[in-house]
């Protein structure tokens, strides 16, 4: 296997078909895509185990106790970045971690934690890409006068939001949707997005090839 890896430039894992892999999900204050991963781990839709949460802000840590997970709240600035996401890769070695889900976590990761975890990381785009990056993609979206709106989930990589695409869906929408209504719309299918992906790819359905995905029915 080793030799074909080589001759092909792949990389592979091998582990036991039973082994549920241990996913760090990270989150900001925005808790749609938190709460919806962690039912769906609970009814066992999701078989993976999420040993822990991380975030820069500390309202999250009473729903992680009352689900039995380690809460770790890590504060960020400018001066502090390069501390914090060492304290994550620490934490991520402790645990073993197999995967790092970006749940609404509003950080932009250095290329150091990138390249560390390269085709480790899985973020959802409140958008559909490539249109309307960054900051308030819906009220981008408002002002244009979009008939849909949609989520992204991807692999994350130092460009910003170019990661490789692992899911996307659309939802219909019009002129009568307020700035605020679009965000609703576009939390659920946020969260389905992100289930999505992270479902794929715990059943070992999501292959990387270069700058794009291929997903296995």
């Amino acid at each position: 296997m080793a030799t074909l890896a080589s001759e092909m430039s792949m990389t592979y894992q091998i582990r036991r078909v039973d082994a549920k892999p241990k996913v760090l999900i990270m989150v900001s204050k925005i808790g749609h895509c938190l709460n919806d991963l962690l039912f769906r781990v609970k009814s066992g839709q999701l078989k993976v185990d999420v040993p822990l949460i991380v975030s820069n802000h500390g309202e999250f840590a009473e729903l992680a106790k009352n689900n039995g997970i380690e809460f770790h709240h890590l504060p960020v600035t400018k001066d502090t970045k390069e501390q914090q996401e060492t304290q994550i890769l620490d934490l991520i070695k402790q645990h073993n971690i197999d995967l790092v889900v970006l749940a609404r976590y509003m950080q932009v990761l250095s290329p150091r934690l990138c390249t560390e975890m390269s085709g480790k990381i899985i973020n959802i785009h409140h958008s559909f890409l490539p249109s309307f990056k960054g900051a308030k993609p819906y009220h981008q979206a408002y002002e244009r006068g979009v008939k849909i709106i949609g989520a992204t989930a991807h692999f994350v990589t130092a460009d910003l939001d170019e990661g490789p695409i692992i899911e996307q869906r659309v939802a219909r929408v019009d002129h009568a949707l307020s700035p605020k209504q679009l965000v609703e719309e576009g939390s659920n299918v946020e969260s389905q997005v992100l289930a999505a992906a992270v479902k794929w790819w715990s059943e070992k359905r999501v292959f990387l090839n270069g700058q794009k995905t291929v997903v296995f029915n």
